[in-house]
């Protein structure tokens, strides 16, 4: 069963704890105090606009291993032909701001406007970072997500042409796994992220995987190593 957050300490309780749907707690805050003991928990938010805030740990977790990317043959073509520009951290509010844009078969976002101000907040603390995709100098795709350690907390993506976030994360990853990043967290199962390379794994799998990630020293600070120099 659930605990129920009261006071302002950024403590969570063991993620093995949680219920079979994957909730751990509700209630708290959106501070990046809170945000950053989650993650390292392995918990994250996730609810809707009019719900109290939820966390989870789900299991099974839906990760990716950067040296198990796949890129699919249509992918190395666009790849091949330079098709996008890839940038990071040079607009993290305009690719927040575009993913809590409902999806046509969602009636509403759970990218509310406290999610907006507290991930806004990490970004210029140097933990959350934007990465965005341009194709003639408009902003067409992108995601955004957390760091610590060698774990990427991948949040969520948007696109406005057909390939454009999927090419962003592609560029991404390869960086990520160049500078030995071990594992990142996808949270839960989407057909895109598999065919990605996205694999499920237990919770107790990913546990270990994070405390391992987490032995590794956290870049933070505004990344620049997407960004023509």
């Amino acid at each position: 069963m659930p605990i129920f957050l009261l006071d302002e300490r950024p403590v969570f309780p063991p993620a093995e704890l949680a219920t079979p749907e994957g909730i751990i707690a509700i209630g708290g805050d959106l501070s990046p105090q809170r945000l950053l003991s989650a993650y390292a928990g392995g918990i994250f938010p996730w609810f809707n606009e009019d719900d109290p805030i939820l966390w989870w740990s789900p299991d099974p977790r839906l990760v990716l291993f950067p040296g198990k990317l796949h890129v699919s043959s249509s992918m190395k073509k666009l790849l091949a032909q330079n098709a996008f520009d890839v940038t990071i951290d040079t607009n993290f509010e305009e690719v927040i701001r575009n993913c809590s844009n409902p999806r046509k078969t969602q009636k509403g976002t759970w990218i509310t406007n406290d999610i907006i101000r507290s991930y806004t907040a990490l970004h210029e603390m140097g933990y959350a970072h934007s990465i965005e995709v341009w194709q003639d100098n408009r902003l067409v795709g992108g995601f955004y997500g957390s760091s610590l350690g060698s774990c990427f907390f991948g949040e969520s993506m948007f696109y406005k042409v057909s390939n454009a976030s999927k090419y962003g994360f592609i560029v991404f990853v390869r960086k990520l796994f160049e500078m030995g990043f071990t594992v990142v967290d996808c949270q839960v199962p989407t057909s895109h992220l598999k065919s990605l390379g996205a694999e499920e794994i237990t919770r107790e799998k990913f546990l270990v995987f994070l405390d391992e990630g987490l032995k590794s020293e956290t870049r933070i600070g505004k990344w620049d190593f997407l960004n023509k120099k």
